[in-house]
């Protein structure tokens, strides 16, 4: 028999004081930064940390140095940084290099001892279905922490 908890209603009035938001350069990512901004902002200043993980083939060194990725990275964390500034919010920003990027979020979240974490996804289809990927199963079932999922509508596919 399978186990079961009950469901604990989100509260707005949860305190978090450091939220992760992985960015991955989709347009879910904005989304997901004025969700967080929104929730650092009730109670004074709070961080949000956005990071984005950047994939290393294993036929590559974890440390190659991948210079495409990393520009299109640096140009994805400069955008966030000026959302949340305008926003009246602190950021800390980290590029990472992994072999898996679930693995690298639980790392992050454990580092920084993150309270929240926020994923957006858009919808996606595998074999003509719903698809979640890889990431967001692991790191809702390794999190250390409270996760949302963050569902971003595509207003052509509403």
């Amino acid at each position: 028999m399978a186990d079961f908890r009950p469901i604990i209603p989100f509260r707005l009035d949860m305190e978090f004081n450091k939220i992760l938001v992985p960015v991955g350069g989709t347009k879910a990512d904005e989304g997901a930064i004025d969700l967080a901004c929104d929730l650092v902002r009730q109670k004074g200043k709070k961080t949000i940390i956005a990071v984005h993980v950047i994939p290393v083939d294993r036929s590559l060194p974890l440390d190659a140095e991948i210079e495409a990725e990393m520009a299109r990275a640096e140009v994805m964390l400069s955008r966030v940084e000026e959302q949340v500034r305008k926003r009246g919010c602190t950021v800390e920003t980290d590029i990472l290099q992994a072999r898996e990027v679930g693995s690298a979020i639980i790392g992050v979240a454990k580092e920084h001892q993150a309270d929240l974490i926020i994923i957006s996804l858009t919808y996606k289809r595998q074999f003509g279905e719903f698809c979640l990927g890889d990431v967001a199963p692991y790191v809702l079932k390794n999190a250390p922490c409270r996760v949302i999922l963050d569902h971003q509508l595509d207003r052509e596919q509403a």
